[in-house]
Parts: C-alpha cells; structure tokens; sequence
C-alpha cells in the first residue's frame, strides 16, 4: 500500500465515523453552543467541509485563498449562513467526495512537493496538507461528541451508539 491508497483508506473510514457523530446533531439545535465564543453546532459542520476544501486546494493546487483569508480574519469569515443540519451534511458529503476524486488524480510523485505561504509563515508538503484534513475532522467530530453529550447527554460516538 502507497502513502495515496493509505489516504484513500484513512479518509473513507474517518468519514463515516464523522457522519456518524454529525448525524446525532438535533435538527433543531444547530445554533446551540455550550459557551459565548465557540462555534455552534452548525457552524462546526459547516467549518469541516469549507476547511476540507480549503485545505485540499492548498495541497493539490496550491491555491492559498481559505486560509488567507482564514488566518488573518479568523474562522468566523469563512463560514457564511449555516443552512439545515442536512444540507451540512450534504456538503459534508459532496466534499469528502470530491476529495477523494482530486486525490485519486494526484500525481504519487508529487506527494512529497512542498507548498509554501511566506505570508503566512507556513511550509508543508502536499502529503502533510492531505493528512492534516483527516487530523482536524477527527478533532471537530469529538469535538461534536463533547457538545452533544453537554446538550443532551447522550453519547455521540462514532464507535457505538
């Protein structure tokens, strides 16, 4: 198994147990939050997929434009309107999907090539921009997990209901 097929493998079972957590969202909920100063639940899962894609387009296309504007305004400026909990997941969805067709395109032999951003300081291989997706949706989805055993206490976990 190459370093793109194990990406491949990593981010297919990641997203499931993403959608898994983010399905147990109240429809009704998606503005609840358990502090001033966080994000809601909706704006959570509308943050992982633009974050997704943002990133994916660094990694791919070298295209900076989510995070220059991410970076210096903070989160807040590249969400836009939450929608319904189901047209989140939509997104979710659609991007995770789209994902897996730009990396199944990429090049293995530009996996290690490095994007650069002086601007922002910042200095990554591709291959580290990918993994990073699959590390900050796992960070997001248990931090759902955590919201929504606060608001409903239940547990939201991708690994048992």
């Amino acid at each position: 198994m190459d370093i793109k097929e194990l990406f491949l493998t990593q981010k297919a079972s990641e997203h499931e147990g993403t959608l898994s957590v983010y399905e147990k969202i109240p429809p009704d909920r998606l503005n609840w939050r358990p502090a001033e100063g966080m994000l809601s639940l909706g704006q959570m899962a509308r943050h992982v997929w633009r974050s997704e894609e943002g990133t994916r387009r660094i990694a791919l296309e070298s295209d900076w434009s989510y995070y220059e504007t991410r970076i210096p305004q903070g989160v807040l400026a590249t969400l836009g309107e939450v929608r319904s909990r189901d047209e989140e997941l939509q997104e979710i969805r659609r991007v995770h999907q789209d994902t897996l067709r730009a990396v199944q395109a990429f090049p293995l032999e530009r996996w290690d090539e490095i994007r650069e951003n002086p601007r922002l300081n910042t200095r990554r291989s591709a291959c580290g921009m990918l993994f990073r997706i699959i590390e900050h949706q796992i960070h997001h989805r248990a931090q759902v997990g955590t919201y929504l055993r606060i608001l409903t206490g239940g547990r939201a976990s991708p690994y048992a209901d």
